[in-house]
């Protein structure tokens, strides 16, 4: 089996943000000396950096789960806890990140090209980070947020200037060897090539790369062979090379119908077709090749092709084909070069846009399901065990405007919500949701209207809860001292 992988599907994991801390400073003569919880740290990244020195994407069809180290939790005294270890995969230059559905994320198709696939948590707020005004002493942390999970496919596009494409055994494997220095598998046997190849060719001041992929045969286009599944290391090239083997005695090839086919299955694959071709017509060096050669180059250049017959073995015609390709891919290179710096595009989110959507629940009767990366991101930052924790949670979504939201789609008391993956039971709040919708009205947290009539009923009147505190004073004593009555008012 072949060492070489150009397709992979990576699972990655970035790291677990900190929890925050709950903590009161206390020392001597100071047993409440305010909240000094420090925050979680942030998790870590999961990086794809792109290096000269990797080739294969090998590592990760082994090892296809990578997760990044989590942030530590914050302690007291205002200490923050770590941030985790980012992760770095290194990657070969053009390796294409996309999601299962195809959709590009990245192209690092220049060495040192990054990308952050997957994001770590962020840490999550300790009480200090949480006190207020009003809230002198918070009693709860913020939790720390888990690392986002992605799915993506790696897919390996050689970059290369210059990719040989032909029928099997037309002599790609045996040109890139005399041309440069890879040494490629070479038998007489056909698909002895099943993984690219890449050498690197100089002719005179010109340097550049190519590419070999296996052959190709008709009916490719349609899965057949194995040509088309290396195709994608061609893509990035500056030229295409239509090796065509003027020696074959397979009956009804040529080399005009062997192009003519090569040029169907490359159209039917993309646009391939419109790159650059020059024809190498090979096994020159075989008296029957050498004049069918002859007869086509003709009609090839008609057809607008530059023509080389060459061959492998006596090196006949490869300093000519060197050279020319060598042009090709410097003009190509003069009229893509980029005469000033990219710029870099920044597009800042809209203020004030919609920040989270109320739609009904399909699978709950009256339900409804809130989205959206704020509403999401608080749910995963709260402690529902702790009922303070609980309540600024409700706070900060009736600040958002979910619960005003929900009434105006006309939820009831009692409905079930679901955000981001937890459902619990909406009871409205706010005296102006009541209001919107002629709903019941509900009191602040921790009350019930119902029970305020009860209290209301049994209340004492306001004289007598004055005469009731009255009473619960401290009456003066009436002590003499020296001639004078303290604590009685005399008007002598």
């Amino acid at each position: 089996m072949a060492d070489f992988i150009d397709r992979t599907v990576l699972h990655v994991s970035g790291g677990n943000g900190g929890h925050g801390c709950v903590s009161v400073h206390r020392e001597k003569f100071k047993p409440l000396g305010g909240p000094d919880g420090g925050n979680g740290g942030n998790g870590g990244d999961v990086r794809l950096l792109a290096d000269a020195n990797v080739h294969t994407l090998l590592d990760f069809h082994y090892r296809p789960h990578q997760r990044a180290g989590n942030g530590k939790p914050g302690m007291g005294k205002h200490r923050a806890g770590a941030n985790g270890e980012h992760l770095t995969l290194r990657v070969p230059p053009g390796t294409v990140v996309t999601t299962k559905d195809g959709e590009v994320l990245a192209d690092l198709a220049v060495a040192g090209s990054e990308y952050v696939v997957s994001p770590g948590g962020r840490g999550g707020l300790g009480n200090a980070a949480l006190a207020t005004s009003r809230r002198k002493a918070p009693g709860f942390a913020l939790l720390g947020e888990p690392g986002e999970e992605t799915n993506v496919v790696l897919e390996l596009k050689s970059v290369a200037d210059v990719g040989l494409v032909g029928f099997p055994s037309a002599g790609k494997s045996s040109l890139i060897s005399v041309i440069s220095a890879a040494r490629p598998k070479i038998a007489d046997y056909p698909f002895t090539t099943l993984v690219p190849n890449l050498g690197v060719v100089q002719a005179g001041g010109s340097t550049y790369t190519v590419a070999d992929v296996p052959g190709l045969i008709p009916g490719a286009a349609q899965g057949r062979g194995l040509g088309l599944d290396f195709l994608r290391h061609v893509e990035r090239t500056s030229v295409l090379v239509h090796v065509v083997d003027c020696a074959t005695l397979e009956p009804g090839r040529d080399p005009v119908s062997d192009i003519d086919a090569l040029v169907r299955e490359l159209d039917e694959y993309g646009e391939l077709a419109q790159r650059a071709t020059i024809v190498a017509l090979t096994k020159i060096d075989v008296p029957d090749a050498r004049e069918l050669a002859e007869f086509v180059t003709a009609e090839l250049r008609e057809r607008g092709f530059q023509v080389f017959p060459i061959s492998a073995v006596t090196h006949e015609g490869l300093d000519a084909l060197k050279f020319a390709l060598g042009a090709a891919v410097e003009q190509h290179r003069l009229q893509h070069e980029v005469h000033e710096a990219p710029r870099v595009i920044i597009r800042p989110k809209t203020i004030g846009g919609q920040e989270f959507t109320v739609i009904p629940d399909p699978d709950s009767d009256g339900g409804f399901i809130v989205e959206g990366t704020k509403p999401v991101r608080w749910i995963r930052q709260t402690d529902f065990t702790n009922d303070e924790a609980v309540g600024f949670l409700a706070d900060r979504l009736a600040k958002l405007g979910v619960e005003a939201a929900l009434s105006r789609n006309g939820a009831l008391p009692g409905c079930d919500v679901t955000i981001g993956g937890v459902t619990f039971a909406w009871e409205p709040t706010a005296e102006s949701v009541a209001g919107e919708t002629g709903v019941v009205a509900f009191g602040h947290r921790g009350t019930d209207p119902r029970l305020e009539a009860a209290e209301t009923a049994d209340r004492p009147s306001a004289d007598e809860r004055r005469a009731a505190k009255r009473q619960r004073r401290m009456p003066y004593e009436i002590q003499e001292s020296d001639g004078y009555v303290i604590g009685e008012d005399d008007d002598n």
